[in-house]
């Protein structure tokens, strides 16, 4: 349970959708961080090489919230010293539609955008 939750798992700001995806995914890096996993990124050092440099504190953040709200599951790899990998959710891997509509958009009305996963429809 987070601040954005309530005892129940619902949403405590608003009802609307909306606001409830915004509440977990609607910051600047979230929905990066699951662009980098539909595009085959598995460890915390491949989402670091992003172009869009996340800090490491927020990346760790990020990724902490998409394990507790169910999009992203993390495992271990290595145990000496433990790394985890992390891959998406079948709940993670419905937002495919939300990416798909975001680089449709992007590309048609922000000049110069370019998507950086050829194609999200299989991912």
């Amino acid at each position: 349970m987070t601040q954005r939750q309530n005892a129940d798992g619902n949403c405590q700001r608003s009802l609307c959708p909306v606001a409830c995806t915004l509440d977990i995914i609607g910051d600047k890096w979230t929905l990066l961080v699951v662009r980098d996993l539909f595009s085959g990124k598995k460890m915390y050092s491949e989402f670091q090489r992003s172009p869009e440099k996340i800090p490491s504190n927020i990346l760790a953040d990020r990724l902490k919230r998409l394990v507790e709200y169910k999009i992203v599951l993390k495992e271990p790899y290595q145990t000496h010293p433990i790394r985890y990998q992390y891959a998406l959710t079948k709940k993670g891997r419905e937002l495919r539609l939300v990416l798909k509509a975001m680089v449709q958009w992007g590309e048609k009305n922000i000049p110069g955008s370019k998507a950086l996963i050829k194609s999200i429809e299989n991912a």
